[in-house]
């Protein structure tokens, strides 16, 4: 399906599901957008377009601050034009031992996944109510759906940027701006290439993007995938919470004896 827009904005463009994005739109001709803390990693990624004949412009900026996001978008849209699609794609996690809680640690993931994703909806939205049309595109997770044991501060951001995104899509609706979230599951990022446990379903970068592109240009309202993982996800949520308990419990055992098994193999947790 031909992509409807031609100028789109991506944060946490430098690495992982931002920088696969910002290559595949590219290809179909959009001009891009890249918005990241590392400039140097957005400089090569814009190199790399060009030389394939594509467009891009490079806003580097901390998401988490309103006005570094806003002048970020300001420099994009004098070189390329307004933007019609904003993808809030940044995002982080943190691995914590179990019993361990830093305040400040966790503070930083809400600050970037969901802060991050907020500042680039409102930095660009002033411009497309007066243009009535453009579409907000944030990534949640599948993760979203459920606490899980020492992963509190993502899978919390994660909820918040969804639910986010369902109040905005209902306040826009009569706007012609549309609003689309997508919870994807396991995907190979260096976002996941640090967890010490298995993953099921786990997918490679560029059929993810390909499958959340399809669903931003159908404009989805909500887009979970794999399938077969929202399922695992949807039996979990329905499982009476005394054998979920249970469960997990025995999971989270081998996820932290993974981890020891880690340290001693002297990787990183």
């Amino acid at each position: 399906m031909p992509f409807p827009y031609k100028v789109v904005a991506i944060t946490g463009a430098s690495t992982g599901l931002g920088r696969e994005l910002a290559l595949q739109l590219a290809a179909q001709g959009c001009k891009v957008g890249l918005i990241a803390r590392r400039a140097e990693l957005l400089e090569e990624l814009a190199q790399q377009i060009r030389d394939q004949g594509g467009h891009a412009a490079v806003a580097a900026c901390d998401v988490g601050d309103f006005a570094q996001v806003k002048q970020a978008v300001d420099s994009i849209e004098s070189e390329l034009g307004p933007i019609e699609c904003m993808v809030a794609n940044a995002g982080i996690g943190m691995p914590r031992e179990r019993l361990v809680f830093e305040a400040e640690a966790t503070a930083q993931i809400y600050r970037t996944n969901v802060l991050g994703m907020m500042n680039a909806f409102y930095a660009v939205i002033p411009g497309m109510l007066e243009r009535k049309r453009g579409h907000l595109v944030g990534v949640s997770s599948l993760a979203s759906y459920q606490g899980l044991p020492q992963d509190g501060g993502y899978a919390g951001s994660k909820a918040a940027t969804r639910v986010h995104c369902e109040s905005l899509r209902l306040e826009l609706r009569p706007t012609g701006i549309k609003v689309t979230t997508i919870c994807p599951g396991f995907v190979r990022t260096p976002l996941t290439d640090r967890n010490h446990f298995d993953m099921p379903l786990l997918m490679e970068v560029k059929p993810a993007v390909n499958r959340m592109l399809r669903a931003i240009a159908r404009k989805r309202r909500i887009y979970h995938f794999p399938l077969r993982m929202w399922w695992i996800v949807k039996i979990g949520l329905a499982t009476p919470r005394w054998l979920f308990d249970a469960v997990l419990s025995a999971q989270t055992a081998n996820i932290n004896s993974g981890r020891t098994q880690a340290f001693s193999d002297g990787k990183a947790p």
